[in-house]
């Protein structure tokens, strides 16, 4: 059976770039791309003319859980299962740039990063993960033994700053915060989904950082080298992903396979 891959926050940045890759690497594999506004998604729209049979758009807020659960139940009529989700939807700040000090701490920045970096892909995986338990573990590595046998992947676009232990810096504290709650759920979803018969591969992924509009504001304090392109990112992330198995569930990786501190 043909890969089932579902991209959360596809219309630009890594979640396109995952799009396209995966496209581009399988001829047989479908692509179901959503985010808030997939009509007027122009390189969305694009990729579609250019695959128009294994690519689908749905309609996806993560900030309206009836309609992620729509989206669900509408790609559950449509397909049945999914073999890869990744959660790739995010946002730095409402204003931008991140809090560089507590003078800067508002509670609306701080409602709507967490709504958007956490709890919006926490929904997302609560009413997709019946269809990943339904997958065919067409991605990843199976396991050698026949009980760690995986039926899909759950992977959370997370950041190396959402890391507790390697925080030296401080700052930024509605995003780190955000991606430290997600790491929290994404650590709480692989003990959950790997509980039954049927299994899924939960991880955390840092990409780096990424020539994307969210790292614009700081692409000058990059030191040379370290601003990835998000081809090479995708390129490495899926590296990744293609060598998962049970046996890295609920771990938190950076984009050169390195393992990270909570």
């Amino acid at each position: 059976m043909a890969a089932i891959a579902l991209v959360q926050g596809a219309s630009r940045g890594l979640g396109l770039q995952f799009c396209k890759h995966i496209l581009t690497s399988s001829k047989e594999a479908t692509v179901i791309a959503t985010c808030r506004r997939p009509a007027q998604a122009g390189a969305l729209q694009a990729l579609l003319a250019e695959f128009p049979q294994n690519l689908a758009l749905y309609q996806l807020d993560t900030m309206q859980e009836a309609e992620v659960q729509q989206a669900a139940e509408a790609v559950a009529k449509d397909y049945g299962r999914l073999d890869l989700l990744l959660n790739c939807g995010a946002m730095l700040h409402p204003s931008g740039r991140g809090e560089t000090s507590l003078r800067d701490v508002s509670a609306e920045g701080l409602s709507i990063t967490l709504a958007t970096n956490s709890i919006g892909p926490l929904l997302v995986a609560k009413h997709f993960a019946p269809l990943l338990l339904n997958g065919t573990g067409a991605f990843g590595r199976q396991n050698i033994d026949p009980d760690k046998k995986h039926q899909a992947l759950l992977v959370n676009m997370t950041a190396k700053v959402g890391s507790i232990g390697d925080n030296v810096l401080g700052g930024w504290y509605s995003y780190r915060m955000s991606k430290a709650a997600l790491n929290m759920a994404m650590k709480n979803l692989s003990i959950e989904l790997r509980r039954g018969k049927a299994k899924v591969v939960c991880v955390s992924l840092h990409p780096g950082t990424v020539d994307t509009d969210l790292s614009k504001p700081y692409h000058k304090n990059v030191p040379k080298g370290k601003l990835f392109s998000p081809e090479y990112s995708v390129n490495c992330l899926m590296h990744i992903i293609d060598n998962l198995d049970m046996e890295q569930t609920g771990k938190f990786f950076a984009w050169d396979g390195s393992e990270l501190p909570w």
